[in-house]
């Protein structure tokens, strides 16, 4: 069976391993499309060398098809068009205990800290599935996990309709928070450096803020009325972004931390206290956002066409990850495809 797999010192390349049936409760999916997205850049760099098991199959961005059905699996059947949450819980820790699962203290993130979807046939619990529509395509659908993450993170903020958002940083999270928050009905500024984002972000209809040409400040007041953003969303991952961000909301307003920062981060307290900021974390998901996030798709509020840049084999796996390096908005592989990406 074809696969592809991270060997460690930056290299992930094709292989193949053995096909194994789906164990008890597990159901086995024929996979189509793979997103790649910043978490697996950051298992190529090496990042992640202390959770993944070497060598190690990775992707958690996926859509497919049921191939086979484990010991006591029921209420699905062969061909049925599924993803997967790739969250595997514990249910017994303080977290999980208190309704927190998705965040649970032992959580295995499946595809980074156990087997993950670049590969021909794929079993996983049957639990983690979620079906999609049979009208929505399966490329599409490899867009679900991070759609769910920028539902989970505006559902998190209570933004509502009418009020002002504010999104730091103009990559695949970041236009598709903005896109779930005009969803909800409210007024969105997208502030990105890259010129190419920002161009990106505009043809989508959003409005745009270059924070080195621009006083961001002034920006945002003028365009609430001096009032501030109801919503800031820090998805830049840069420090001065996190510090810059009490400067953007508004008297009572929310701040929500959606980027990973592997370093702690100045902020400005005072601010947080004079304003009586709230300041909040938003990490993956819950069964409810996945649901939401497959609806915005098969409704077409998700611009997929737009945000799929490009679709690679299995075989070109590491041209696919230099391009997302490079700043291709989301790259997806066609595990389908054999050879050259077509």
């Amino acid at each position: 069976m074809r696969s592809a797999a991270y060997v460690g010192e930056g290299k992930i390349v094709p292989t193949s391993i053995e096909v194994k049936p789906p164990g008890p409760g597990e159901v086995q999916i024929a996979v189509s499309h793979v997103g790649l997205c910043g978490t697996d850049l950051h298992i190529l760099h090496g990042a992640m060398d202390t959770r993944v098991t070497f060598p190690a199959i990775i992707g958690h961005e996926m859509s497919g098809r049921v191939a086979a059905l484990g010991d006591g699996v029921t209420g699905w059947g062969v061909g049925d068009p599924v993803t997967v949450m790739p969250l595997d819980w514990c249910s017994a820790c303080p977290a999980c205990e208190a309704g927190n699962q998705h965040i649970c203290q032992n959580l295995d993130f499946i595809g980074i800290d156990s087997t993950g979807a670049l590969q021909e046939r794929w079993n996983v619990p049957s639990r983690t599935l979620v079906p999609l529509p049979e009208g929505l395509r399966l490329r599409d659908a490899a867009l679900v996990e991070p759609v769910a993450v920028a539902v989970h993170d505006v559902r998190r903020s209570e933004l509502t309709a009418g009020e002002h958002a504010v999104v730091i940083g103009g990559g695949p999270i970041g236009v598709l928070i903005a896109t779930v928050a005009r969803d909800v009905g409210a007024e969105v500024l997208l502030i990105e450096v890259d010129a190419s984002r920002r161009s990106a972000a505009k043809a989508l209809g959003f409005r745009t803020l270059d924070p080195l040409a621009s006083d961001q400040v002034a920006a945002v007041e003028e365009w609430t009325s001096g009032a501030g953003a109801d919503v800031v969303f820090e998805v830049s991952g840069a420090a001065a972004a996190v510090l810059g961000t009490t400067s953007l909301a508004k008297v009572r307003g929310t701040i929500v931390v959606v980027a990973i920062h592997p370093e702690p981060r100045p902020i400005d307290l005072k601010q947080v206290f004079w304003r009586e900021l709230r300041l909040l974390g938003a990490r993956v998901y819950q069964r409810a956002d996945f649901e939401h996030a497959v609806e915005l798709l098969d409704r077409g509020v998700i611009p997929a066409d737009a945000l799929i840049t490009d679709i690679a084999a299995l075989e070109d796996i590491q041209d696919a990850f230099a391009k997302l390096s490079s700043g291709a908005m989301k790259v997806l592989v066609d595990v389908t495809l054999e050879g050259a990406p077509s």
